[in-house]
């Protein structure tokens, strides 16, 4: 099935829906999840990949390619200090990229074969709040390059400095790590998915997201964790990993948002319609 980058406006709000919209709550429920659930996005995002593995492999090289960009430019321009910076502030980053690993999902859901321009006119439906998105998360990731570029002031200057002063500064950078990690994690583990798939503002997605996160905390640490295994494997693979390891991680991100959030209350987009 073929589909036209043509805009339309099929998906513009009605005057009742938007007063169906007045009087929402500010955040969505979310259901309680057995400790194994991230098991099972993993499965379904693997799923996924197998049904879709042209695009998948296409968005995958599209990120590693950019990872490959990033890590030559820093290069040349800070050394690897800032490289390390940018690579671990990636993760800040990584949940924009993911919105159309998102709609590939959404598209399978639907019984559609996906289309990468499907994909780009989604993200250009949704511009608007991911324009809000990505601000929030740029601020974030200056304070962290801040803090990181802060946390050196830790590092030992002598030649052969002590366990007990690398132990100090490895500690530091850790916490301070950790913090900002926690923070973007908490308010995209299902903002995004969210905002694709439902007529909701920001605010309430990352509203929503936070609290399904604060609800199901030991099944979001096993998924945080798993996230965090796939961004090593694919560092140690000299990012090869991304092209896999990143669309399937997108699709999981999708079905963990179906498995944990109920949206109903929110009227859904109207997907795309096909070319004639």
């Amino acid at each position: 099935m073929a589909y036209s980058d043509i805009q339309n406006h099929d998906d513009e709000p009605s005057l009742q829906t938007e007063r169906e919209l007045e009087g929402l709550p500010f955040i969505a429920p979310c259901r309680q999840l057995p400790l194994n659930a991230p098991i099972q996005w993993l499965q379904l995002g693997w799923q996924d990949f197998l049904r879709a593995p042209g695009v998948s492999l296409t968005y995958g090289g599209f990120v590693m390619l950019l990872s490959y960009a990033l890590a030559f430019f820093t290069w040349q321009l800070g050394g690897y200090v800032l490289i390390l910076s940018l690579m671990s502030g990636f993760v800040f980053i990584a949940p924009v990229l993911a919105i159309g690993l998102y709609s590939i999902s959404c598209q399978l859901q639907r019984g559609l074969r996906p289309k990468i321009g499907y994909c780009l006119r989604e993200g250009r439906r949704h511009l608007g709040s991911e324009m809000v998105y990505s601000v929030i998360l740029l601020i974030i990731f200056l304070l962290w390059a801040r803090a990181g570029s802060m946390v050196h002031v830790f590092f030992p200057m002598e030649s052969q400095p002590h366990l007990t002063d690398l132990a100090v500064f490895l500690t530091v950078g850790t916490l301070v790590g950790a913090l900002f990690a926690t923070l973007v994690f908490t308010a995209s583990a299902f903002s995004l998915p969210m905002m694709l798939d439902r007529r909701v503002d920001t605010v309430t997605a990352v509203l929503t997201s936070v609290h399904a996160v604060m609800n199901n905390k030991l099944p979001l640490l096993l998924w945080a964790l798993f996230i965090v295994l796939a961004m090593v494997i694919c560092v140690m693979t000299a990012l090869l990993g991304v092209l896999v390891l990143i669309p399937v991680i997108g699709y999981a991100t999708w079905h963990a948002y179906r498995a944990t959030i109920d949206p109903s209350l929110w009227p859904e987009h109207r997907p795309l319609k096909p070319a004639q």
